[in-house]
């Protein structure tokens, strides 16, 4: 039986991600494009209206997953939920699917518009379990990390089965396995309150002056593609304006010192980051009685993060895009990278290509 391409798509209130697959289930293309969906729906149709020009298509199996209904657009959950698969539904031609998960984390449960409303609180974002069902079919015990642009996602597989303790956003607040920190739009007043600086330790200012991506920036960790969220004060990218932003957040103008002076301010607030990060990780991992078969997986714009984890941590590191099936006529490097920072787009598509 031929099958048409499918999408997978995952809405975040910063991000638009989709991934491409062909007829037999290989991934062709990865895209992610800006979608400030809190100043309006009509960001979201701009969003996919770009995707789908990019993967120039005309019909699709789409399959939807959402963490966008946060925003505060919407007055509730439930009506940004029905809200978003409202637009996409109207938007994407071809069968419709919105992700909802499956009480034993199998493959997914998929449901069609009509359904959405009654389902919503399944398909409230619900990305990260689309990546759990996806990597446990791949790795038999392991922890996978998503460190994303915002939030930073822990899911503990044990027997080729997620475990998790909790499945709403509030729950795995709770639990930790939602960690409200990432790379890219993070504020560094989030991080800490005191700072290592120099030979000193001086308060942070509580003040939206920088976020995490001035910080990658300055260690250059952070991949230009993926540095698409505006900056803090709305001025440029650059290692100098980066540099400015950070030296705000300790009083400083960024002429009072050398660069490498703010470069080993930025490595700092990294390393507070990189802390905060490995503390959840080992909790996780005590949840396992004989963790010496756990890898650590690694996933999202902030994987680079997730690799010096496990290394500090001395267990095996895997990169996400390891598992995923691709066509070989694309760039390999660039096509892993995308499937990294992007996992909950190929896994639902993934998931609903299996379910079919």
């Amino acid at each position: 039986m031929n099958k048409s391409p499918t999408i997978g798509w995952d809405i975040g209130g910063a991000h638009l991600k989709a991934a491409l697959l062909d007829a037999e289930g290989n991934l062709l293309q990865v895209l992610q494009v800006p979608c400030a969906l809190w100043r309006g729906l009509n960001e979201l149709e701009a969003a996919i209206d770009e995707v789908l020009s990019q993967f120039s298509i005309s019909t699709a199996t789409h399959a939807i997953t959402m963490t966008g209904e946060l925003v505060d657009l919407f007055a509730n959950r439930q009506t940004g939920v029905c809200e978003i698969s409202r637009i996409m539904h109207a938007n994407l031609v071809g069968t419709k699917q919105f992700y909802t998960g499956s009480h034993d984390l199998d493959f997914a449960g998929f449901v069609a518009i009509d359904e959405v409303n009654a389902h919503w609180q399944h398909i409230a974002s619900a990305n990260w379990l689309a990546s759990a069902a996806f990597v446990a079919k791949q790795v038999e015990h392991a922890l996978l990390i998503d460190i994303g642009s915002t939030t930073s996602d822990f899911v503990l597989i044990t027997q080729h089965t997620p475990v998790c303790l909790g499945l709403t956003d509030a729950a795995r607040m709770q639990t930790e396995e939602l960690v409200y920190t990432g790379v890219i739009r993070t504020p560094l007043m989030a991080l800490t309150q005191k700072i290592q600086f120099e030979n000193m330790v001086t308060s942070v200012a509580a003040e939206y002056f920088a976020t995490t991506a001035d910080a990658y920036r300055l260690t250059d960790d952070l991949v230009v593609e993926d540095d698409m969220t505006d900056t803090a004060d709305g001025k440029e990218k650059t290692i100098q304006a980066s540099a400015q932003r950070l030296a705000r957040m300790i009083g400083h103008d960024a002429d009072d010192k050398s660069l490498d002076t703010w470069i080993a301010l930025a490595q700092s607030f990294k390393q507070q980051q990189v802390s905060r990060l490995q503390e959840v990780a080992a909790q996780h991992i005590l949840r396992v009685k004989n963790n010496s078969k756990l890898s650590i997986i690694g996933a999202g714009a902030g994987s680079f993060l997730v690799r010096e984890i496990a290394e500090n941590m001395k267990l095996p590191y895997i990169d996400v895009a390891d598992f995923i099936a691709h066509s070989q006529s694309f760039c390999d490097s660039e096509l892993k990278h995308w499937a990294t920072v992007c996992l909950p787009a190929y896994a639902v598509a993934y998931l609903a290509f299996h379910n079919n």
